[in-house]
């Protein structure tokens, strides 16, 4: 009698392209518009990370990037308004974050 190896069935395996394709339809299904502030939001936003640059508190970031709101933690190291930027160093890998003041959505004092 011989004996043969079963492989597992892995139906988008054999063709990549069609799994990437899927992913991609998955990852779109998933994304959202990004959100509009009200002046009041972007001015409780700003007087945030001027408090937090001053005194050095961590926040709470909420940033919009390529279709999704990500929350991070870390520090506010420099924000510059008229130049619509801020860097910001994350508590994870303390690494310094260069970023538009634009794509907040949220600050807040951890």
């Amino acid at each position: 009698m011989e004996y043969r190896r079963m492989k597992k069935w892995r139906p988008f395996a054999a063709m990549p392209e069609q799994y990437i394709g899927l992913q991609e339809i998955i990852n779109k299904q998933v994304e959202v518009a990004q959100p509009v502030l009200t002046e009041e939001q972007m001015e409780q936003i700003n007087f945030t990370l001027i408090e937090a640059l001053h005194t050095n508190k961590q926040v709470y970031l909420t940033y919009y990037k390529q279709g999704q709101c990500i929350t991070e933690t870390g520090f506010i190291q420099f924000v510059d308004s008229p130049e619509d930027l801020f860097i910001f160093i994350d508590e994870v890998f303390e690494l310094k974050n260069k970023m538009r003041l634009s794509q907040l959505i949220d600050v807040r004092l951890a």
